[in-house]
């Protein structure tokens, strides 16, 4: 069992001093205490929500907070209520003490570890849910999910009362769903997105990869390989998104994805479904590889200069 405060060179719940070590709040109240003590210094703060299972991606989202000046606060809890009846709740992978190990490392100071009676200390009868941009992709695919990661980044903010919150772009509908929030609530914070880390092959890195035995993950890569080719081919409103998308998949389940649940393009804000790129946009993905779902998306970069028409140095 991991203590409530680490050993070495773990400091206490309140302490702001910024480089001695993480500090590990179990409560709400001591979260506040800490993150008082680090505005009372005149520092701000970046929260960084996590379930856990920390890889390169969270620890790039510290890098990036600690780029902007902030103090890197970061959270673990594995939040159940966004978690189906037939999802991997029970057997989301955790590794509460090489996450604080890693946290330590990347220069994180300060941890929030509740247990589920901490964040749901009673029924729920205020849930926050975003409409319009959940219709699609995940949505209809995972009932009642955004609802549960809307209310629980709302409560994260709530309690840290952050200047600036920091979310991967691999989850890609979640970060507009809370950019959404964010924006309507009128909370005082900035979401920041940060790139999607990946394997040197491709793969986006996730908690889930622990799942894929060899041979799926070396069918995995195939999904950035198809995403990237959509992209190349849809760029600049060069060809049908639909068309381009549909044969994408077809390659996926003949490589030996088991499903694709999605495999779209659309409008990088609004996440509707584009038949012609002609703004920003994304590729998004889902899939099932055995028992592991793969989501990622990458954007629709800018359609190249003719070679005739490039600038010449």
């Amino acid at each position: 069992m991991v203590p409530p405060v680490m050993a070495g060179r773990s400091k206490s719940p309140v302490d702001p001093s910024p480089d001695r070590g993480l500090a590990v709040a179990r409560t709400v109240a001591d979260l506040r205490r800490a993150v008082a003590g680090h505005r009372a210094a005149g520092r701000t703060v970046g929260l960084i929500p996590t379930m856990g299972a920390l890889h390169e991606g969270h620890v790039s989202l510290v890098t990036g907070a600690l780029a902007r000046g902030d103090v890197p606060v970061a959270t673990i809890f594995v939040n159940p209520t966004q978690f189906g009846p037939n999802e991997d709740f029970a057997t989301y992978p955790r590794d509460e003490a090489g996450d604080f190990a890693r946290l330590e490392a990347a220069g994180c100071r300060l941890v929030f570890a509740p247990d589920k009676a901490e964040m749901y200390p009673g029924p729920q009868l205020t849930t926050v849910s975003v409409a319009e941009i959940t219709d699609g992709l995940c949505g209809p695919l995972r009932p009642g999910h955004f609802d549960g990661v809307a209310t629980v980044v709302a409560k994260l903010l709530m309690m840290a009362l952050p200047d600036r919150g920091y979310f991967g772009e691999k989850d890609y509908q979640q970060l507009q769903v809370i950019r959404r929030m964010v924006r309507d609530l009128a909370m005082p914070v900035e979401i920041v997105g940060m790139p999607t880390v990946r394997e040197p092959d491709g793969l986006a890195m996730s908690s889930r990869n622990r799942t894929l035995g060899a041979a799926e993950r070396a069918v995995a890569v195939s999904l950035y390989r198809a995403m990237t080719e959509v992209a190349e081919e849809v760029r600049g409103g060069q060809a049908s998104c639909a068309a381009a998308t549909a044969a994408a998949a077809r390659r996926l389940l003949a490589a030996g994805f088991d499903a694709v649940e999605y495999l779209t393009v659309v409008d990088a804000e609004s996440l509707r479904p584009l038949d012609r790129v002609n703004g920003p946009a994304r590729v998004v993905a889902a899939t099932r590889l055995g028992r592991t779902r793969l989501i990622d998306n990458i954007a629709v970069g800018p359609q190249k200069q003719a070679p005739e028409t490039q600038r010449k140095t």
